[in-house]
């Protein structure tokens, strides 16, 4: 065994609370989720940052020594990578995104440069038996909440999905919340899918969102068509336990990624909690295929269209007279569609 001081700890590992004062071990299992002392090679003026447990964000330089997790990313527009087969010490990683997941093999989209290379230094070991000092690896899975079924009775949800990542789901995700604890109703957050970066659920608690929660919290580094349901029911269950009013929830990248969104809106139970649907496009191309998809694979209409697409008059004339659809830009407009939304949905809840 050997120490080591880490100089950041990367968000992702966050309910492992680490101490900055690591023991290090050589056996490091080649798993999404194990977590890992590695030592910062290059630096960069783009793309630089790394979110940590207090959910700042940390400029890395060349000589840091981070704890972050093993995990893959499938990205549109950052780098993508996956878990090696194998990983030992002295081996050379690539952060692959800023929560600290890192892997191999990543590929990164025009314009961000090449990611941050690590060398790995180790596992990080945890000692779960006070009176034996022998170390495991540790794991987010192990560090998660408890798994909970899906309950019975789930609050209504909104439910926000997207075109692609960065379309404008968590922009609208966050003034919606805003708008609904300033009217006196108790909403609560989560999101679904994606790669572990507490950064949207952490936008959305800092607009009224209480709990918030995400999929890693629940032990899933990358949410995967095999992993995203299990991990949502148990989410569903612990938002639901502070009884809120509404439930806000954001399916992460697009309604065709990767990620899993696709497995939730087949799961029963996820679509019968779905109290209405926000789509957020990148332009009327996206909105009609969103429109689509939803209809003819989900049964499923969307109640408003938001992201880029609602930026210019052009996009909303689109969304309002081709799709027959309500847009709502969250930048732009008043909350009455909100609101209107909100009401249907619980008008039992207060409003100012």
């Amino acid at each position: 065994m050997r120490r080591v001081y880490l100089d950041k700890i990367a968000s992702v590992t966050k309910r492992c609370e680490l101490s900055r004062h690591a023991v290090l071990g050589d056996e490091i299992p080649a798993e999404p989720g194990i977590v890992i002392a590695a030592r910062v090679l290059n630096s960069k003026t783009s793309y630089n940052t790394l979110e940590d447990v207090h959910g700042r964000f940390v400029t890395l330089h060349p000589g840091d020594v981070i704890a972050a997790s093993l995990g893959r990313r499938d990205a549109l527009y950052g780098y993508s990578g996956y878990v090696p087969e194998s990983v030992a010490v002295g081996d050379q990683l690539c952060m692959l995104n800023i929560g600290g997941v890192a892997g191999a093999g990543a590929e990164a989209a025009p314009g961000i440069g090449e990611p941050f290379r690590l060398e790995v230094l180790g596992s990080i070991l945890e000692f779960p038996e006070l009176d034996v000092r022998v170390g495991v690896p540790a794991d987010v899975k192990r560090a998660a909440l408890p798994p909970e079924p899906m309950p019975r009775k789930v609050p209504p949800v909104i439910t926000l999905v997207g075109t692609s990542m960065d379309s404008g789901k968590t922009t609208a995700a966050a003034v919606m919340i805003a708008e609904l604890t300033r009217r006196g109703y108790r909403v609560a957050a989560g999101k679904l899918t994606g790669v572990a970066l507490r950064r949207d659920i952490l936008a959305m608690q800092d607009c009224g969102a209480e709990p918030v929660a995400i999929f890693t919290d629940f032990g899933v580094v990358t949410t995967t068509e095999e992993n995203a349901v299990a991990a949502t029911h148990s989410l569903v269950a612990h938002l639901s336990e502070s009884d809120p009013d509404l439930i806000v929830l954001e399916m992460g990248d697009g309604l065709l990624g990767t990620y899993g969104v696709r497995s939730l809106l087949t799961d029963e139970a996820v679509r019968a909690s779905i109290g209405a649907v926000v789509l957020c496009a990148q332009d009327p191309v996206g909105a009609w295929g969103g429109v689509q998809l939803l209809e003819g694979e989900y049964d499923l209409r969307p109640q408003l269209i938001s992201g880029r697409v609602t930026d210019t008059p052009v996009g909303r004339r689109y969304c309002n007279e081709k799709l027959d659809l309500p847009a709502w830009n969250a930048l732009l407009d008043g909350p009455e569609e909100i609101l209107a939304l909100a009401k249907a949905l619980q008008p039992s809840a207060v409003q100012a």
